[in-house]
């Protein structure tokens, strides 16, 4: 590999695009083609009309040694932004690290309905459990100009990660990070409470795709044997923290819609809503202490 790289055939930005398209495709990479063209973007800076329009621009020596880095970590089950070291999420960059989970486009969901919901007067604080790397709560201080966020973890690494996106962002003076247990670490009352903590069946965790399995934090994957235990933790804390006009949205799996509501009327909790995703799949259960 190193060999075909190095070799002068290789050194313009078309034949490096084709070998890298050729080389993720074996290795079982579905969208291989964009990859190939973000590889290249990332490491020369140069944009998909340059990469284009000019096939036969030479790369320097040391950006396509970075790439064939990328590649090899990416054939050994990387996913392609754990190596970039930062991920989009609501329009922004997000660093992220081991001890974080990678944001997913189906998370923005949980950030689109707790946005629409507050409409014009959104909450003076909110409580994000399982903060990670503090792309929804960030996401909303964002949106937010006047709010403030307190965002909970278990990882002290995963904090140090989400304090250096509010940096990163501008957002640090209105963003509050707290190493704990869910609910343990906090007190007070708020108006709004979001989280996508894990979720996974134990036992499915192995069987998921590589770059997950053997590359997210198992932290932030195992929901305990049902893949509810998080839930539970909470729901059964929800209302010393949640205000009795205020909502919860918690972030679901496309298969928890149900186990996730009988579990919330068990504690007592209302059920407002469930919201779905672009691909129509349930995907963020909206609760509430009051009456239903």
């Amino acid at each position: 590999m190193t060999g075909d790289l190095r070799d002068v055939r290789s050194k313009t930005i078309g034949t490096l695009y084709q070998y890298l398209k050729s080389e993720l495709t074996e290795g079982g990479v579905e969208h291989a083609a964009h990859e190939a063209r973000l590889m290249i973007e990332k490491r020369t800076g140069l944009d998909q009309a340059v990469l284009i329009s000019e096939p036969g621009r030479l790369v320097p020596d040391m950006q396509r040694l970075r790439i064939l880095e990328d590649l090899d970590l990416r054939r050994a089950g990387h996913s392609l932004y754990r190596i970039f070291g930062e991920r989009e999420f609501w329009g922004l960059a997000f660093k992220i690290g081991p001890e974080t989970l990678e944001p997913r486009p189906d998370t923005e969901t949980l950030v689109s309905v707790a946005v629409d919901s507050f409409g014009s007067l959104p909450p003076r604080t909110f409580l994000d459990l399982g903060t990670g790397s503090g792309c929804i709560l960030l996401s909303l201080l964002h949106e937010w100009q006047e709010s403030e966020g307190f965002g909970v973890d278990l990882s002290f690494d995963a904090l140090k990660v989400a304090r250096e996106n509010a940096g990163r962002l501008g957002l640090a003076d209105r963003a509050r990070f707290i190493c704990g247990s869910w609910a343990e670490a906090v007190s007070g009352s708020f108006d709004l409470v979001v989280s996508n903590p894990p979720y996974i069946e134990r036992s499915v965790i192995p069987t998921l795709e590589r770059e997950v399995a053997e590359h997210d934090p198992i932290l932030a994957l195992d929901g305990g044997e049902d893949g509810l235990e998080s839930y539970r933790q909470i729901f059964f804390a929800l209302p010393s923290f949640l205000s009795g006009t205020g909502i919860a949205l918690f972030e679901i799996g496309s298969n928890q819609e149900k186990s996730v509501m009988r579990l919330a009327e068990k504690y007592g909790l209302s059920i407002r809503k469930t919201h779905r995703d672009l691909a129509g799949r349930p995907r963020v259960v909206e609760i509430s202490c009051g009456d239903k």
